[in-house]
């Protein structure tokens, strides 16, 4: 009897797998950059969502590759270059030039033979090519639809991902279990949960020679059931000998990229984080974490992570890590951080934030306090607003035309109360070190954010990695209220403006925002990137206080 894998599955792991193929070793780059040798400046206006694709992909900056130089380091996104002139720590942003291998695949039917019998990816060490890829057994089929299926229902004991090594001039792989489906639903009993799910299909996030070895990190498919166990796989190509590191700590969280540094007897293993859920491709986990091993057992040891609620990591997902030298490069959709890696729990990161600005026109613009409200609010204007305004978002004000209003800041701010009140958030396992157990309308914003605008106060912010890019149940949610219709969108009061908390009770919301809507036509937004800048005198996070005085929600 044949199982089928509905295509849904493989849209999701289509998405999640972008940029997985980066075989660069670590950087050490020692030449001294020429101001001359940068990208000159130019224009790079948001883009226009194309056939098929969803409101949410203009603001899709999540970084598929890093490529470095004398001069330059570019972070490469699907349509967009953010380029770092080392010279002057001038940024510039250019049209994208993500190689076609590293972007989405169109073709739904390779994609799938891809899944399941992925090609052999090479790797150099010592002048001698190796090659490798990981998959899942037994061997799956690609059907009608491009439908993954398999032969048999599966077998806890047999169903397992094993990663393959082909070592010079041999046509053999030499193979290594990392873990079982009967491993999968062990490691879930003793975190907690049950042990139904299966195994996601597996794909390597990098590779790194480090210390004369070659070292992968693992991801998996997840949602809709599918899950796995975070692995870092080593290979030591003189005695043909893997290792396997699996932290307990990481759990079924998935390792979007590696980087390792330090004394190779006692190295400290550095990754970003993600998970997965159904029909949204990046939720935030531990954002980066910095792993040191016990030498008696690598599955455990000490973890260091760095979020947006406890660091200055200015995105929740680091998509991809670049070591060069004692600086650690981390880069998400929302902007890039340069760290000292030796001294990491200093506050003297330096750290970038993308963005998009439009030029006010002549004329005033018409700001409306809610998505989708008939009568302005106030009124934009060059003479009180300045030149240029910040644009957080898109969202439509009617699904037939695809109409919308861009959500940009509001210095002076609209408050709103809300019938939805907060409680104690259920699944603590889940939750970012550093934020409070707060289940609150404002849960995917963070604390201790740089307000867009002066005054520049500590509030609570939502990264472009914070908006959940649902696939289903409606899209991205925000601070507002009213039932999910297929006709109208809900009337947002705001989807990424800062947030000042006036009142919280276990009924009832009341905040400040600081944006407003106005209509796309009003406004040709371009992208750039501004300094992020921490907090002078950070004050403590409000929810903190609020954890001993809520309910657990019913």
């Amino acid at each position: 009897m044949k199982r089928i894998i509905p295509i849904f599955g493989i849209a999701l792991l289509l998405n999640a797998c972008i940029g997985s193929w980066d075989t660069s070793s670590q950087a050490n780059n020692s030449v001294k950059p020429q101001v001359e040798n940068c990208p000159k400046a130019t224009v790079v206006y948001l883009p226009l969502p194309k056939k098929n694709e969803s409101f949410y992909d203009r603001f899709d900056f999540h970084i598929r590759n890093i490529i470095t130089d004398a001069d330059t380091v570019k972070f490469q996104t699907l349509k967009q270059d953010f380029v770092f002139c080392r010279s002057n720590n001038s940024w510039t942003v250019r049209p994208g030039t993500l190689p076609k291998d590293l972007q989405p695949e169109s073709n739904y039917a390779a994609f799938a033979e891809e899944t399941v019998n992925p090609k052999l990816k090479n790797i150099d060490f010592s002048g001698k090519t190796y090659q490798y890829r990981v998959l899942r057994e037994p061997k799956f089929s690609v059907g009608e639809n491009n439908n993954i299926s398999r032969p048999n229902e599966p077998e806890p004991t047999k169903d397992r991902v094993v990663f393959e090594v082909v070592p010079p001039n041999s046509k053999k792989p030499q193979t290594k279990t990392l873990y079982t489906l009967k491993d999968l639903q062990n490691a879930a009993v003793k975190a907690g949960y049950g042990t139904g799910g299966q195994l996601g299909f597996p794909r390597v996030t990098s590779a790194v020679i480090y210390d004369n070895r070659i070292w992968w990190s693992v991801a998996f498919e997840q949602g809709e059931g599918n899950n796995g166990i975070a692995t870092i796989v080593s290979y030591d190509p003189k005695t043909e000998k893997f290792s396997l590191i699996q932290p307990e700590v990481l759990s079924s969280t998935q390792i979007t990229d590696l980087a390792i540094s330090g004394d190779p007897k006692n190295p400290t293993f550095w990754m970003g984080t993600n998970i997965s859920g159904e029909g949204n491709l990046y939720i935030p986990a531990k954002g980066l974490v910095a792993y040191r091993p016990n030498s008696q057992n690598p599955n455990s040891g000490s973890l260091t992570a760095y979020t947006v609620d406890n660091s200055q990591l200015v995105g929740a997902i680091p998509d991809k890590l670049k070591l060069e030298n004692d600086k650690l490069w981390v880069s998400t959709a929302n902007g890039v951080c340069q760290i000292n890696w030796q001294a990491a729990d200093n506050s003297d990161w330096s750290c970038w934030r993308f963005t998009a600005m439009a030029k006010l026109p002549s004329e005033e613009v018409p700001l409306y306090s809610a998505l989708t409200n008939k009568t302005p609010a106030v009124s934009l204007s060059r003479n009180n607003s300045g030149e240029t305004v910040e644009v957080l978002w898109w969202s439509p004000v009617e699904y037939q035309t695809l109409k919308g209003r861009y959500e940009v800041t509001y210095p002076q701010g609209f408050s709103v109360k809300l019938d939805e009140g907060a409680s104690i958030y259920e699944f603590n396992n889940s939750l970012s070190p550093g934020k409070p157990a707060v289940d609150w309308p404002g849960f995917q914003w963070h604390w201790n954010g740089v307000s867009a605008a002066p005054p520049q106060e500590a509030r609570f912010v939502r990264g472009l990695d914070e908006v959940s890019l649902n696939l289903v149940g409606g899209g991205p949610r925000g601070i507002g209220s009213g039932q999910l219709s297929p006709e109208v969108p809900i009337n947002w009061n705001a989807m990424r403006g800062d947030l000042e908390l006036l009142e919280l009770s276990p009924k009832s919301t009341s905040v400040k925002y600081y944006s407003g809507w106005v209509d796309e036509a009003k406004l040709q937004p371009y992208l750039t990137v501004v300094p992020q800048a921490r907090p002078q005198n950070p004050q403590p996070n409000p929810l903190a206080a609020k954890v001993n005085e809520l309910p657990s929600r019913q």
